[in-house]
């Protein structure tokens, strides 16, 4: 009776995965889908990809990418069209420029204060013994 409850729990967790059913007429299309979903950030969410995400926003993006790629579109054109209505930040890696500047530079300044901060506190703690 114990294994039946086990069973049930680890199966109950399926339910709250994101799951779609879309029909590929090949499997390079099955896997550019998934290859595209995972790479792009669900804007609600901020911490899930798209294939992730159960948000509202994130099943209508899959649904624009599901469709774009029946349609034929290659994968540049899609994440342009993203990128283009969304901003750069559906892109778990936006490019290098001024408005991405702190997001690629914020965690090494953010290091760069911290080992900054220890070594003077290091230094004060020597002083005062």
């Amino acid at each position: 009776m114990r294994i039946f409850f086990i069973i049930l729990l680890f199966f109950s967790f399926k339910v709250f995965a994101a799951q779609d059913i879309y029909q590929f007429d090949s499997i390079q299309k099955q896997q550019r889908f998934d290859a595209l979903t995972s790479q792009l950030r669900c804007l609600v969410c901020q911490n899930q990809n798209i294939a992730e995400s159960n948000a509202a926003l994130a099943i209508d993006l899959r649904k624009q990418v599901y469709e774009k790629i029946q349609k034929g579109e290659n994968d540049q054109s899609i994440v342009n069209y993203l990128v283009e209505r969304y901003g750069d930040f559906i892109l778990y890696r936006p490019p290098f420029n001024g408005l991405t500047l702190a997001l690629w530079l914020g965690p090494f300044l953010f290091l760069i204060a911290g080992l900054s901060y220890l070594f003077y506190y290091l230094r004060q703690s020597k002083m005062r013994e």
